[in-house]
């Protein structure tokens, strides 16, 4: 999930299975919730769950939180996509709301 909460960071959406984007939604509502009280002690959980990673903290703290301080969740979307030709799997990409 720490890798994926990374990419998702990076670059706002992703696409992956079906199955990881229903994982990866509450974890990354999560951090974005704790994003927008950046306390001290939140920002150094953050930074923990996001492997030690300051650009991607930065950009969750600076960036993506002060967009929702008005909304109490629902900070993703997932849009299913067709399937995968080689093995079958349900794709789906994971973005942010606007």
């Amino acid at each position: 999930m720490r890798g994926l909460a990374l990419s998702f960071f990076r670059h706002g959406q992703i696409n992956t299975t079906e199955a990881k984007a229903k994982e990866l939604r509450p974890y990354v509502e999560k951090m974005i919730t704790r994003a927008m009280d950046n306390t001290l002690t939140s920002r150094r959980i953050l930074l923990a769950k996001l492997m030690n990673n300051e650009k991607e903290l930065n950009i969750l703290i600076n960036e993506i939180a002060p967009k929702y301080t008005g909304r109490t969740g629902g900070y993703t979307r997932i849009t299913k996509l067709p399937a995968r030709k080689s093995d079958g799997a349900q794709i789906a990409v994971i973005a942010l709301v606007d």
